[in-house]
């Protein structure tokens, strides 16, 4: 084949992959719009629209002679490092994508369009029993999709797999049964130690002076508004709806201002990881982030290494204080520092402290490997959770609404892997801020200059830039020179909290 003919295959290899990249970008600026802007009666047009595009979309990632133009780019010789990576991505993606038939694909699209309206309305009720019917169906399609992947014996490795190449349930498990050893001693001294003082959050805060502080923070961090916007929805998240237009979404308490702060911040640290990927890889296979856990960690380290640091409010206190400084009159620094890092049993996973949250994680995976298994009925889940959350967290929610409808993860999506990210993301924020202070040290002297270009800098050269460059493990040991581990995350909560509690 001549020069110019390879030229010409990898042109239409490119265009079909800025297709399939349009495509996902159109389907998530449906779903983006379906939870921030969406009239109330329009969710059935909606649901049909997704199910329409997610055939279409599923159509052209499998179609043969797409197959055929990737089987050809493999046999080259000819291509560089990171081209030979597009190509091997993609038909990864490929191979996978072929397996799903067309209309399980189209059907799972379509109702999750409708179990997410469903579950809009059926929260705020408190109502789990008008969602079993929706989550029989999610369940079931779940199934269905696992078994066209019968290397997976068990279904929750197939789901781990997806969002957190290369680990297991197993895996997962031990992760956890290390953490869970650790911190509950650590939380139950923390917590005996006594509450911070918290009343003054309580107050009343404007919403839009909550929502004009946080985004004046993430600016400083880095993100980046002329390829980003931020709104309110029920459930905060991020975004990609184009190759330069990465949302965020936040929800605002008026007695609670940091709900909205450290969900802003929390979605920004993902955010930044999208809006940092090299703009070469946009549009192809490597122009995403790489596992659900190093996404979770960026998203984490910007909320609580970085926002619930002593330095941040060092640095951001005075600010604080001149936006609301009637609810503030009687602040301190030190207290602000020490209410957003109270240490409490609670209910919802979002609103959790550092050292408890990862029992909600695992409450959650522990839930989903037994409906997988069949050892859960659908019918039975809010009580498994209520019982779950007693034996974990000593609480039980006073109803459905902070029960099993407290997350819209199973509403709208599969039911599977959906959870264990949260904490090998807390794991590997510890890791990779480490490795960052190790290469730069001083970063807590920055933050309190609201000075984040340093860690910033470090964490698109070492982990942004790269997308799915490389494996997520292949990642995590070059940025940080060593395999996950929870070490690091475990000294910085023993050291944080020690100097605060005094245990």
């Amino acid at each position: 084949m001549t020069t110019t003919q390879h030229d010409k295959q990898w042109q239409a290899l490119t265009a079909h992959w800025q297709e399939l990249a349009d495509l996902g970008g159109i389907g998530s600026l449906l779903g983006w719009d379906q939870s921030t802007f969406l009239p109330a009666g329009a969710a059935e047009g909606r649901s049909r629209q997704q199910s329409l595009l997610a055939g279409l979309r599923h159509a052209r990632a499998t179609d043969a002679e797409y197959g055929k133009q990737l089987d050809a780019a493999a046999g080259r010789s000819d291509l560089s490092p990171e081209q030979a990576r597009m190509v091997a991505v993609a038909r990864q993606d490929f191979e996978k994508a072929t397996r799903l038939p067309a209309a399980l694909v189209r059907d799972l699209s379509g109702h999750l369009g409708q179990s997410y309206s469903a579950w809009t309305e059926a929260r705020p009720a408190g109502d789990f029993g008008r969602m079993v019917p929706y989550l029989e169906k999610t369940l079931d399609l779940s199934l269905q999709a696992a078994s066209y992947f019968p290397e997976f014996a068990d279904p929750m490795d197939y789901y781990i797999d997806e969002s957190d190449e290369g680990m297991t349930a197993e895996q997962v498990g031990q992760v956890f049964a290390e953490l869970r050893g650790a911190l509950v001693p650590l939380a139950d001294a923390v917590i005996a130690a006594g509450a911070p003082r918290t009343d003054f959050l309580a107050r009343g805060f404007d919403q839009n002076k909550q929502l004009a502080f946080g985004e004046r923070v993430i600016r400083d961090y880095g993100y980046d508004f002329t390829r980003g916007r931020q709104d309110l929805t029920h459930h905060p998240f991020m975004t990609r709806l184009g190759g330069h237009d990465v949302r965020i979404t936040t929800r605002v308490k008026e007695n609670d201002p940091t709900e909205a702060l450290y969900s802003t911040l929390h979605e920004a640290g993902h955010a930044l990881y999208e809006q940092g990927i090299a703009p070469e890889y946009l549009g192809t296979p490597l122009g995403g982030g790489v596992s659900a856990g190093v996404h979770e960690s960026q998203s984490r380290l910007w909320e609580n290494l970085v926002g619930r640091s002593r330095a941040f409010w060092a640095a951001y206190f005075g600010d604080w204080r001149d936006t609301f400084p009637e609810q503030l009159r009687d602040v301190t620094e030190e207290e602000m520092h020490r209410a957003v890092n109270t240490v409490s049993r609670s209910l919802i996973r979002t609103d959790a402290d550092e050292l408890t949250y990862n029992l909600h994680v695992i409450t959650r995976f522990e839930l989903e490997r037994n409906l997988l298994s069949g050892k859960l009925a659908v019918r039975d889940l809010n009580d498994a959770w209520h019982a779950a959350y007693e034996q974990n967290l000593g609480l039980r929610a006073p109803s459905d609404t902070d029960g099993a409808l407290q997350d819209v993860h199973w509403y709208f999506g599969t039911i599977g892997g959906a959870f264990q990210g949260y904490t090998l993301g807390n794991v590997l924020s510890a890791q990779f801020y480490a490795a960052a202070e190790a290469a730069n040290p001083g970063l807590e002297a920055d933050i309190a200059r609201k000075d984040f270009s340093r860690l910033r800098s470090w964490l698109t050269e070492n982990v942004y830039r790269h997308g799915r460059l490389y494996t997520p493990g292949d990642l995590v040991e070059r940025a940080t020179g060593q395999a996950l581990s929870a070490a690091p995350y475990l000294k910085y909560l023993r050291e944080k909290y020690g100097a605060l509690y005094g245990v």
